[in-house]
């Protein structure tokens, strides 16, 4: 995360600028000790809090759409008019502004009361919904309810011990050690019973009866539910590893599992990562930033090619060596006695501890057990509703009809999982909102952020625009000519216009 600005930018917006000094579309400002950007929409111009309320983004440096703005760092979305964290990442809104004319001059001097958010409406209001899953896709469901002022009863069947966190920072920052533990609830502990939300930690669900509409939980109590989200998410692949002392391995999805790696890491000399793909280099990033020698074994010939192709894992492989990353390409673990790791080439490595990062699989037990169709995950249709009325899924289970990629997709990515959460929570109310979003991650490896939009499981051809070595480019992922993904380093505007591109050409 960025640390915030000390002073404020820009003009002071209090003592007004002229109407021919905001000549764009944004302009970055301040009022008093409060950066705020102003912005152009049509005839209008709004006055908003400059920075994401999800990574402290610059927004001055993103997109204007209608009454919109998007954050170039993650893609957050704010309502220009209210303030609303209207698309997920950022979930918190932002203070607006007014925004007033003296004669040829533009001042913004008060901040206005918070507005309500936009609210579509209960055009089906059930009694009581139930969540399966304390994970991005659950909390931003429940969240969302709340949001579009339902009124009903929410409970949250969360298997995790603690409240939904910030999963994409146990991978990045947190575990790296430069951010606090204070920064990982998505919200603070009494938001769920000021929200009456019944969140249960530590609950697990053993079955669903479809025709009585009940979810009967391991100990066999019975929670009935009149809508059901099934947000179950994925548990992390654990390799049977011969001899391997289980103490010393470890695997990172829970705020749990960070915990205990960064234990392990306290004193420790070398650690090995098992997985040379996103979460596996995104650890090992993490630990050189604690000191620790990290060695990568990996089956794949190049980081990262299967999602990223040839250059851009070839860029990623010269990055992390570095920054000191040993890497082991080609090659497995066999065997542990003791610190002592066995790869299969017969190279010897002593190690600390492991960390195992090649892969999660979606947890499907309950949707099948329960009688839903399952495809390679569980089959939703564009509203996110299951093959049983009234039961919808979202996040790392659902397997949904992309609109964009013209093709049925089932993606590991927190923003999908949070963007698909909050449509189910409005459809849960009978709006029929059809989800079209386009997948969105970003990656986060030392100073180098990679921006990822689309979604593309083979292509022909990769267009580069720029310079990978350098950190300034942007890669078109084409299939017979179409552009079906966009990867970027430093081309966080391209990569907006990108995504909005590929959801307007759908719609």
């Amino acid at each position: 995360m960025a640390d915030q600005q000390d002073k404020p930018s820009g003009p002071d917006l209090s003592k007004g600028i002229a109407l021919s000094e905001f000549s764009g579309a944004m302009l970055l400002g301040h009022v008093g000790d409060d950066d705020v950007v102003l912005v152009r929409s049509g005839s209008e111009i709004f006055a908003i809090d400059a920075h994401c309320s999800h990574y402290h983004g610059p927004l001055a440096d993103g997109l204007v759409d209608g009454e919109n703005i998007h954050c170039p760092w993650h893609h957050a979305c704010f309502d220009l008019r209210t303030g609303e964290a209207a698309r997920a990442p950022a979930l918190t809104p932002l203070s607006v502004w007014k925004v007033e004319r003296e004669g040829d001059r533009i001042v913004v001097r008060q901040k206005l009361e918070q507005p309500k958010p936009r609210v579509k409406g209960v055009v089906d209001a059930p009694g009581k919904i139930v969540i399966v899953g304390g994970g991005a896709a659950g909390f931003a469901a429940a969240e969302m309810l709340r949001r579009q002022d339902f009124q009903g009863d929410i409970v949250m069947l969360s298997s995790e011990a603690a409240a939904p966190v910030d999963r994409p920072n146990l991978s990045k920052d947190y575990l790296a050690g430069s951010a606090p533990e204070d920064w990982l609830p998505l919200r603070p502990d009494d938001f769920y019973a000021e929200a009456k939300i019944d969140l249960r930690l530590k609950t697990e669900v053993a079955s669903i009866d479809v025709k009585a509409r009940n979810v009967i939980l391991a100990g066999g109590e019975v929670v009935a539910y009149d809508r059901l989200l099934l947000a179950t998410g994925a548990e992390p692949v654990r390799l049977p590893i011969p001899g391997a002392d289980q103490a010393r391995l470890h695997v990172l999805r829970s705020l749990a599992d960070c915990r205990a790696i960064i234990a392990a890491a306290s004193g420790a000399r070398r650690a090995i990562v098992i997985g040379a793909s996103f979460i596996g280099l995104e650890a090992a990033a993490a630990l050189r930033a604690r000191n620790i020698e990290v060695h990568v074994v990996g089956l794949e010939q190049r980081p990262m090619e299967r999602v990223l192709g040839r250059a851009m894992g070839d860029f990623v492989r010269a990055l992390h060596e570095e920054h000191g990353v040993v890497f082991h390409l080609g090659d497995t673990v066999t065997g542990m006695e003791g610190k002592r790791a066995t790869l299969r080439s017969g190279v010897v490595i002593e190690a600390d501890f492991v960390v195992i990062g090649v892969g999660v699989r979606p947890r499907l037990a309950l949707a099948e057990n329960a009688g839903l169709a399952i495809d390679r995950g569980v089959s939703v249709n564009a509203h996110l509703e299951t093959s049983v009325p009234g039961i919808y899924a979202a996040g790392d289970i659902a397997r949904w009809p992309g609109s964009y990629s013209r093709e049925n997709l089932r993606v590991e990515h927190w923003v999908v999982a949070e963007r698909q959460g909050q449509t189910v929570a409005r459809n849960m109310l009978g709006q029929r909102e059809t989800f079209d979003a386009v997948p969105f991650f970003w990656s986060q490896h030392y100073d180098v952020p990679i921006n990822y939009v689309g979604h593309a499981e083979k292509w022909d051809e990769i267009a580069i625009d720029g310079d990978i070595a350098a950190r300034d480019c942007l890669l078109q992922y084409k299939s017979g000519g179409r552009v079906l993904a966009v990867a970027s380093i430093y081309r966080d505007l391209a990569s907006l216009e990108a995504e909005l591109a590929m959801e307007r050409a759908t719609r």
